[in-house]
């Protein structure tokens, strides 16, 4: 039997090493869509990630005959342990070859460290914030991943059902949903009522009014207030919005985010929010490691400014709780459908939601909506 041993990253060129593994290891697969490099860098990176305010990490390698055959980030969000009343550290950027020895032996490292840091539970995949990609693939081997979401092979469950001490802590659900030709009558009926009603009204953005009056802060703060009680989330801090304001939005094309704004009150209050980009898996796909340069740069800028690809990611959804009854998601589809017809993509991927969030899917209803992926976060005891 080959031992295995278990190096934690410590500088640069084992943080490449960390990060190459990925693409190592689903190179030519039809269904990963490998994160940028870049990305990979600024998420990970103490001195680039604003989570390191409150979180702490660890990177491990594991090697087989000398080679790279397994990766692991072991992270402590404090601000998160503080919120739900726990002690835990959390798994992510999970990697291995299908060989149990290797990933136990991740998974130990990142048990014996956090226990050293005084934590009683293991629990993951999770990243540093919801903004990171969440949950181990359960089903949907067979669909194309997304941008901001984890695709694994089949075996890695499989892995962690052969386990001792791992129990499932929470499932989220994805779901496909197809254009339609027209828009869905229940969608318009309920958008121009609520307008009428209550006084709602849908708001398109300039990019003056994101990076120049606040928009761009606004729609952040919304995302905390209405995803404030969802599972394991941290609220993000100023600093980490200013980081995804740029990061996200120089970018976006803002014709697919749609805000919804009350004009019962003085300030035209934002109470939703819906970030939506056209699908960049398979322009990520073209980009060899990960890479923009030679040429991944083209097919990107292709996706997102020709609009030369079938499908839009529902980015991020949301609408703050005293709104969700009436009817505020309906703007929101009522004005984003006409656009994803004009663009002429074909189907919408949502992405993570729990299980058991009932009103979120219920929204989908008029699109006909198919469950084509889930995933599941393990939790353990390690005290």
């Amino acid at each position: 039997m080959s031992e295995i041993k278990i190096v934690k990253v410590n500088d640069k060129k084992e943080l490449e090493k960390f990060i190459q593994f990925h693409y190592d290891l689903y190179r030519g697969n039809e269904y990963d869509v490998p994160n940028l490099h870049s990305d990979e860098i600024n998420t990970l990176s103490k001195d680039k990630n604003p989570a390191f305010d409150f979180c702490k990490a660890q990177y491990f390698l594991a090697y087989k005959d000398g080679k790279v055959a397994g990766r692991v980030a072991a992270i402590i969000n404090e601000k998160a342990n503080k919120r739900w009343n726990q002690s835990r550290v959390r798994f992510g950027w999970i990697d291995f070859i299908d060989d149990t020895n290797v990933s136990k032996a991740l998974l130990k490292a990142v048990e014996d460290w956090g226990r050293q840091q005084g934590m009683k539970e293991i629990v993951g995949p999770l990243g540093f914030t919801d903004m990171d990609p969440e949950g181990m693939l359960t089903w949907g081997f067979d669909q194309l991943g997304t941008q901001a979401t984890i695709y694994n092979y089949d075996y890695y469950p499989k892995h962690m059902e052969q386990m001792d001490g791992w129990e499932k802590d929470n499932d989220y659900v994805e779901f496909k949903m197809y254009v339609p030709k027209e828009i869905p009558e229940k969608y318009t009926k309920i958008a121009q009522m609520i307008e009428k009603r209550y006084n709602l009204h849908v708001k398109k953005l300039t990019r003056r009014e994101v990076f120049k009056e606040g928009y761009g802060q606004r729609i952040f703060s919304i995302i905390n207030d209405t995803f404030k009680d969802l599972y394991g989330y941290s609220e993000l801090s100023q600093k980490q919005i200013d980081h995804y304001v740029k990061m996200y939005l120089p970018m976006a094309d803002l014709n697919l985010i749609t805000l919804v704004e009350d004009w019962n009150t003085e300030d035209k209050k934002v109470v939703g929010v819906g970030i939506t980009i056209p699908s960049l898996s398979r322009a990520f796909q073209k980009c060899r490691n990960g890479r923009l340069f030679p040429f991944g740069w083209w097919h990107v800028i292709r996706a997102l400014k020709f609009q030369k690809t079938e499908g839009v990611d529902l980015l991020l959804m949301g609408v703050l709780p005293e709104y969700r009854a009436k009817g505020a998601n309906a703007l929101m589809f009522a004005d984003l459908i006409p656009w994803y017809q004009k663009y002429g993509y074909k189907w919408g991927e949502s992405q993570v939601e729990m299980e058991t969030n009932e009103n979120v899917q219920s929204q989908w209803g008029p699109l006909k909506p198919e469950n084509h992926k889930r995933r599941r976060c393990y939790v353990k005891k390690i005290f």
